[in-house]
């Protein structure tokens, strides 16, 4: 079984609304105790061997697969055509946009064009049991630099069996230069538990730190930036737009392929994706109708009188700094959301 991670791919307020509550997509998968298969867990002495997630070649694969369904379904506006190959806050953004797209754009997708993830490296980190999960950073024909400011697509593969599909829960998209250099043992990526003193902020704790802030805007480990201090600006000027009332209500979604992951960096600290889900509420003055894009009305359940209620899945991308870190010990470094329902009344 190769070691190499590194290598080129072959080829708070209580409100009562929402009526609807929010939706976890995916349950944890259970650790089985027996012995499986090679690709599977072993059992040594009574205690589950620390064991790849897969191999180059393996993960190769996982991303080659992937794109080809990434691909079918965008051009086809058919979300069945890739609906095995995502998950998580990434597939429910994906699933969401797609139905929307197809009811907006029967026909297709006019102006597809093929996704090409190329230069890609996988970031392999063992652990016992399932899930299981990589990080592949690919290049993209997204964009046409090839100098510091090139944008690198860094992809979270899960796995929750044996005989289970590799699904994409987590897509960030980064400079190359952002990209962090990973730590490593044996040769492998090292993996970060939920719950670790390691770090300012422990990856199990960062989703209801960021629910925390964008509600109260309080001093915490979060830095200055576009996805933290600039949100939470945009939105409480949002609040205050004439004859237009906008809430926001943030939860954390933490659960089975929405679960925080990260690898460890050379610096002790570590990258790490989680996911929140947040509602936006607009209520218009009287006579007047808050505007809601094509794309959210093929979403939407029950009709627009003056309040319309949007759901948003929020994937954040974040540089956390080891414990004992003062301030700015978590970096938002990207967020990815979209809308995946909305109600009017």
């Amino acid at each position: 079984m190769s070691r190499l991670r590194v290598g080129r791919a072959p080829g708070r307020p209580r409100e009562r609304w929402p009526a609807r509550p929010a939706r976890l997509l995916a349950a944890t998968a259970a650790v089985t105790a027996l012995a499986l298969t090679a690709s599977g867990c072993v059992t040594v002495h009574g205690e589950l061997a620390l064991l790849p997630p897969a191999t180059e070649a393996e993960a190769a694969k996982a991303l080659t697969d992937f794109t080809t369904a990434f691909n079918r379904a965008d051009e086809a506006y058919d979300p069945a055509l890739d609906a095995d190959r995502v998950t998580g806050p990434l597939g429910e953004i994906n699933q969401a946009g797609l139905r929307a797209r197809a009811v907006v754009s029967p026909g297709g997708n006019a102006e597809h064009e093929p996704l090409e993830l190329t230069d890609a490296r996988f970031l392999l980190p063992r652990k016992a049991g399932w899930p299981r999960w990589f990080l592949a950073d690919a290049d993209s024909n997204r964009d046409v630099d090839r100098g510091p400011n090139d944008r690198r697509w860094l992809l979270v593969f899960v796995r929750n069996g044996p005989r289970e599909r590799w699904e994409v829960a987590y897509l960030s998209v980064m400079g190359a230069a952002e990209v962090p250099a990973f730590a490593e043992e044996e040769g492998y990526a090292v993996p970060v538990a939920a719950d670790t003193d390691a770090l300012a902020v422990a990856p199990g704790k960062l989703g209801a730190e960021y629910v925390a802030y964008l509600r109260d805007g309080k001093p915490g480990p979060f830095a200055a930036g576009p996805h933290t201090s600039a949100w939470r600006a945009q939105r409480e000027k949002a609040a205050e737009r004439p004859g237009l009332a906008t809430q926001y209500v943030d939860r954390t979604t933490d659960r089975g392929d929405f679960a925080p992951l990260g690898l460890r960096t050379r610096d002790g600290g570590a990258l790490v994706f989680f996911a929140t889900r947040y509602f936006e509420r607009q209520t218009a003055a009287p006579g007047y109708r808050p505007k809601v894009s094509p794309d959210v009305k093929a979403l939407m359940t029950g009709e627009v009188g003056n309040t319309v209620t949007r759901e948003w899945v929020s994937s954040q991308t974040v540089l956390v700094k080891p414990a004992g870190t003062d301030r700015d010990g978590v970096t938002v470094t990207g967020r990815l959301q979209g809308v995946v329902g909305a109600v009017g009344s």
